[in-house]
This record gives structure tokens, sequence and C-alpha cells, in this order.
């Protein structure tokens, strides 16, 4: 029978030497003493060779499979390409959010802080004008185009002496203590 090297053995059927080796060292295939691998042996471990058709029918499935793994591994880069994005997505609208409310809070605190400068105090009230006198009816008949004179605040009268609130009594003491 013909004798093959492992080179020429890998050639026709279209595998790598290292595959060879590999069978060679499992005790799938034998080599003789010269070195050199029987046909019939490599026949019977790999089966008849085909030629080219073989190596065709090797690249097609070998492509087949990278084909699959490439579209599964595209599936993956899509996937977590969406979760970034929605990720992104999500982190910029919490920014918005946080600067939206960062403003509401800064437009409160204004509104907080304005009637704080427009407060009038008790002696800043005005009391009901008296219509005798003149000067108060010139005011009262202001037409609000023009500023009107600022005039003196008057105070109100605040009694000198108050009496005493009654300090307040249960509803039993009101009965049977005398009348304090």
């Amino acid at each position: 029978m013909q004798k093959l090297t492992v080179s020429e053995l890998a050639k026709l059927y279209g595998y790598s030497r290292q595959a060879i080796y590999a069978h060679i060292n499992k005790g799938n295939l034998s080599k003789g003493s010269d070195g050199l691998i029987d046909f019939s042996e490599a026949i019977r471990v790999f089966g008849e060779p085909k030629g080219k058709s073989t190596d065709d029918k090797q690249s097609k499935s070998i492509n087949s499979q990278d084909l699959t793994q490439v579209d599964l591994l595209k599936s993956q880069v899509n996937l977590l390409e969406k979760q970034l994005n929605q990720a992104l997505l999500r982190e910029n609208q919490s920014i918005e959010r946080e600067v939206f409310y960062q403003e509401q809070i800064e437009t409160m605190q204004r509104l907080l802080e304005a009637p704080k400068t427009n407060m009038t105090t008790f002696t800043d009230q005005k009391s009901e004008p008296d219509t005798a006198d003149p000067q108060l009816e010139s005011e009262l008949k202001h037409d609000g185009l023009t500023t009107p004179e600022q005039t003196e605040n008057k105070r109100i009268p605040v009694p000198e002496h108050v009496e005493p609130e009654q300090t307040k009594r249960g509803f039993l003491s009101r009965f049977f203590l005398p009348n304090g």
C-alpha cells in the first residue's frame, strides 16, 4: 500500500498537521517505523478522501458555524448597545430632572425671600382716614397717575392700661369654686 507523510495526509484530508499528530498521540492512528502513515490506516480513521469536494463541504460547514457565531456576537453587541443607550438616556433624564428640581427650589427660595423685604410692621399700617382732614381728602381723591406725596406714618394709639384676662377655669371649678 501507499505510505504518506503527516503533511501529505493533512493536505489530502484537509486537516492541520497538529490534528494528525493529536490522532497519533491518542492512539487512533499509527505510524510506521519509518515515520510514514499507511494509507489504509488513514482510511480506517478518516474515511475515504473525497478530494476538493470534501474540503469545500468542510469549509462550508466551518463557514456556516463561523457565520452563526458571528450572527450571535452581532446580536449580543446590538443588545449591549441598546442597554448602553437606555442607561445613558436614563442618566440624561435624571440630570434633566435634577436641573428642573434645582430651578424649582431656587424659584421657591426667591419667592420666600421676596415678601420679607415687603413686609409691613404694625406701626407702618395706616389708620382709617378722617374725612375732616383736607390733606387726607386729597389723598383719597388721588387718581393714581402721579406719585402721591409721602406723609408721615400715623401710629395707632395703644391704651396704657389694659385689664388682664381672667384665667380660664375648668368645667367643675365653675360650679364649685367662688368667682375669682
